[in-house]
């Protein structure tokens, strides 16, 4: 699936995690800002390119503010931002894509 535009999902609270994508155009662009990045950096980065390959998202800029949110968590705030970047609104297929 192609970025379209930027799009964002999530928040800053406790156990949230804000996810923004933007269009890119050299492979996945990934940053990571966390608390706990020392202990769950690997899982964080795993867990939100597994996602990414999921729904086939080969070029982009994507942006991870963790405030300590699960994978599952992660999992969905990254599939809501791609399909906001896309204006996919209608028929999601929530979970359907990650397994």
């Amino acid at each position: 699936m192609e970025i379209k535009k930027a799009a964002m999902a999530g928040t800053l609270e406790s156990s949230d995690a804000q996810v923004t994508v933007e269009p890119g155009t050299d492979g996945i662009q990934l940053s990571i800002e966390s608390s706990v990045i020392h202990q769950f950096g690997r899982q964080i980065k795993a867990t939100v390119m597994e996602t990414l390959s999921r729904l086939e998202v080969t070029d982009a800029k994507v942006t991870v503010v963790d405030k300590g949110a699960l994978d599952c968590t992660l999992k969905a705030r990254v599939e809501c931002a791609v399909y906001r970047s896309n204006g996919i609104t209608e028929n999601l297929p929530w979970g359907g894509v990650i397994r």
